[in-house]
């Protein structure tokens, strides 16, 4: 059996396209697996790790106004529709299966066009465009939130399965972690992210609440500033003669997410669907505080969604300050049953299958 499976640009793209690769591997033993994706994208360096078979497309994202741009993108989409036709007539897939951005435009809109069975996974509460234009042509459209549905126009083709999430994320031994981070399980401890790029307001806020802190032990915090943010912080920290103890800790990037994720009692993140999924798979609470400027404002609905549940609270970054961030994650830590309540709620949304039930649909239509 062919699979090809398409989806890139961001990791939010593509570690549910791997998810879904590897539970296709296991439950297809002699399964032939394509990726496509762009030779400029994340894929490009994620997906031969993963041991997957990988070809590219030429194509860029369509800009929002019309310019010179938008011309040059309309010229690639063109080379992508030809690449995608080349890609395909070689494999001869059984079924495609695309994950958003858009690479996976040209791919499963060619397929369609050779009656070749689609699905499509979304990750956000509100669609990409990218998606929403595929949805015409798809077999199935598999979501993530319930809240996404109401934008696609097809409900007949609409599946809920959840964002697919690491493996790893659920099988962590939570007492070796806390010994490997060094945290005293017996602290509230916050774990702070803004993406795996960083998020600056998200910084500027945790560095007024790490000031606010220094002097204190009756709290823990790791706080992920990005690389291209870290050394500002670490500057920042310096010139203001404040000493860190052991129980705060500020990093460029953390490496054993994992590990954190597991022993966090609070979480403060910028609102990506794969954090969120990972969040909610393990139960546990958030501030969520979404980037302004990422596509369709996605970041935002993903925040409704969860405070809407009772998973979270959601703080918009023109609302966002270092004393307002601080007084919300006080007032959490000294709530136990508030957080309890949000840890029940984060954990009723969360979905651990949702691989295996992408997996489960690709089974239906191909039989």
């Amino acid at each position: 059996m062919k699979f090809l499976i398409t989806g890139g640009g961001t990791g939010g793209h593509i570690y549910p396209a791997l998810s879904i690769a590897n539970e296709i591997k296991e439950r297809y033993k002699n399964s032939d697996i394509l990726y496509v994706g762009t030779k400029e994208g994340l894929e490009s360096e994620l997906v031969p790790k993963e041991g997957f078979k990988f070809e590219t497309i030429r194509v860029e994202g369509l800009p929002r106004k019309l310019s010179k741009e938008s011309i040059v993108s309309s010229v690639k989409l063109i080379h992508g529709i030809f690449d995608s036709r080349k890609i395909i007539n070689k494999f001869k897939p059984d079924i495609i299966i695309g994950t958003g951005g858009y690479v996976s435009g040209p791919v499963v809109y060619v397929g369609s066009k050779k009656k070749i069975p689609s699905i499509i996974h979304e990750q956000n509460a509100f669609p990409g465009i990218t998606n929403k234009i595929l949805s015409k042509y798809v077999t199935k459209i598999a979501v993530s939130f319930h809240e996404s549905e109401k934008y696609f126009k097809y409900p007949e083709k609409i599946v809920f399965t959840g964002n697919p999430i690491r493996k790893s994320i659920m099988s962590v031994n939570k007492e070796e972690a806390f010994k490997k981070l060094n945290i005293d399980s017996d602290v509230p401890f916050i774990l702070s992210f803004g993406g795996s790029g960083g998020q600056k307001k998200l910084n500027d806020a945790m560095y007024w609440v790490v000031k606010k802190v220094a002097s204190h032990s009756d709290v823990q915090i790791m706080h992920v500033t990005g690389k291209r943010f870290y050394s500002d912080f670490a500057a920042n920290l310096k010139k203001d003669g404040i000493i860190l103890k052991d129980n705060i800790k500020i990093l460029p990037y953390f490496f054993d997410m994992p590990l954190g994720l597991n022993t966090a009692n609070l979480v403060i993140t910028s609102g990506g669907a794969i954090a969120i999924a990972e969040l909610t798979a393990l139960g546990i609470p958030s501030i969520i505080i979404p980037k302004s400027y990422t596509a369709e404002n996605h970041q935002v609905y993903n925040g409704k969604a969860i405070e809407k549940a009772g998973a979270g609270l959601l703080i918009l970054e023109k609302d966002l300050t270092g004393e307002k961030l601080y007084e919300s994650i006080m007032k959490l830590i000294k709530d136990k049953n508030k957080l309890y309540e949000m840890s029940l709620n984060s954990k009723n949304i969360g979905r651990t299958n949702a691989a295996s039930k992408i997996v489960d649909i690709v089974e239906t239509i191909l039989k």
